[in-house]
């Protein structure tokens, strides 16, 4: 027996619709069940049964209240637990109604695969393990290599660390779901459903952007594969990628004077990067952004790497230096707007251009794209507050 009980990330922002979610199926798991007043059992109450979803038969919403019902203890135990477990970054990571969006479609599209693979009569499907596993399949492509910590029994237990990757592809989908298909009354359909719409729209979000991607997720574990892919191709179609010989063109080398002034710029710039790269290392982040400002006066075109450069510029303007603050913020906008929390450096920016740069155009434009994409209800009330007085 394997159960993964918790992973190596946690949620930047605290992940609000989540426990919403949970809160709601266990406030109706409680109030499903009655006392029957002539048998003394407890059972469903007769309003269930009209909420459950039974193919061909259940109106059209039930394919979205079935998955808030559940059959007893166990069954609500290990889909919240579940949902617990991997919706909290799914949540941070999509945004509050984007996520609420996400968790109900994946609810509908397993009650769909329920409806349409399920080749046995119909019979009424309830619980929110659709709607889990499309999470848990977004949470695949999203965070792949993370690693779960996964408690382990057979005749002794024990802990163990498995990238969640191999664990929610190999355990959860293809051991639990397709090799053992027929044990018991589990929808495994509307499983299956939900994980292929969690992992292939999580996909297009990120292919398309409309989530921001990181080095980490599976779409840049794929196009990393596929130019590894191709290289090896190359080279063996018999392209020598070290003396350019073969069927590719070779690169023709070009010598390059460099004046005195350069060369003395080059060492420096190279100089000024190491001790940045050591203060932060160090956590010495005020001496790290007065490194920057005198790199920026060197060479304006320099770039740090995306965590460095955010976290000068969160230095830059706790140490109350506006100007070079949003110089850096700037700059982190103009090369990483793929960034996921984008919208509360936008923020940040328009504040700083608004209160103490007086710059006002500067500030409505940033303070509007923030206004956009913006989700916590705080920031999202004192971006629209900022705006309101510039604009009276």
């Amino acid at each position: 027996m394997f159960l993964p009980i918790r992973t190596n990330v946690l949620p930047r922002r605290t992940p609000y619709v989540n426990y919403a979610l949970i809160v709601v199926n266990v406030v109706v798991f409680m109030l499903e069940f009655g006392v029957d007043s002539q048998t003394g059992q407890l059972g469903y109450r007769t309003w269930v049964r009209d909420f459950m979803l039974i193919p061909r038969v259940s109106p059209w919403w039930t394919f979205v209240t079935y998955a808030f019902l559940h059959h007893d203890f166990w069954h609500i135990f290990f889909n919240m637990f579940f949902l617990y477990l991997f919706g909290r970054n799914v949540n941070d990571k999509l945004g509050h109604w984007g996520y609420l969006v996400f968790y109900l479609f994946g609810a509908v599209v397993g009650g769909l695969g329920q409806a349409v693979l399920h080749v046995s009569p119909p019979a009424p499907t309830l619980g929110a393990s659709g709607a889990v596993a499309a999470v848990t399949g977004a949470y695949l492509v999203l965070f792949p290599q993370t690693l779960l910590t996964i408690v382990y029994w057979f005749f002794f237990i024990g802990t163990i660390e498995v990238p969640a990757l191999y664990f929610i592809a190999l355990k959860m989908i293809l051991l639990d779901n397709v090799l053992s298909r027929g044990r018991g009354s589990i929808a495994y359909d509307a499983h299956l459903a939900g994980y292929a719409f969690g992992i292939v729209v999580t996909m297009i979000l990120l292919a398309t952007r409309l989530v921001g991607t990181s080095n980490f997720d599976l779409w840049a574990m794929l196009k990393r594969w596929n130019r590894r892919r191709h290289y090896r191709d190359v080279v063996a179609g018999g392209y020598d990628p070290f003396s350019g010989a073969g069927s590719r063109q070779p690169v023709v080398a070009t010598t390059v004077k460099k004046t005195v002034a350069q060369m003395q710029k080059e060492a420096e710039v190279r100089e000024l990067r190491t001790a940045i790269s050591r203060r932060i290392m160090e956590r010495n982040l005020g001496e790290a952004a007065n490194l920057y400002v005198e790199l920026m006066k060197v060479d304006s075109e320099q770039l740090l790497p995306r965590q460095y450069l955010l976290d000068i510029a969160n230095q830059l303007a706790s140490n109350d230096r506006p100007a070079e603050a949003a110089w850096a913020y700037e700059q982190f906008l103009t090369h990483y707007g793929t960034y996921e929390h984008a919208e509360q450096v936008e923020l940040m920016v328009g504040i700083l251009y608004s209160r103490y740069l007086h710059k006002p155009d500067e500030a409505v434009k940033h303070l509007q794209r923030a206004a956009e994409r913006l989700s916590d209800p705080g920031q999202v009330r004192l971006c629209r507050e900022e705006l309101a007085r510039l604009q009276a």
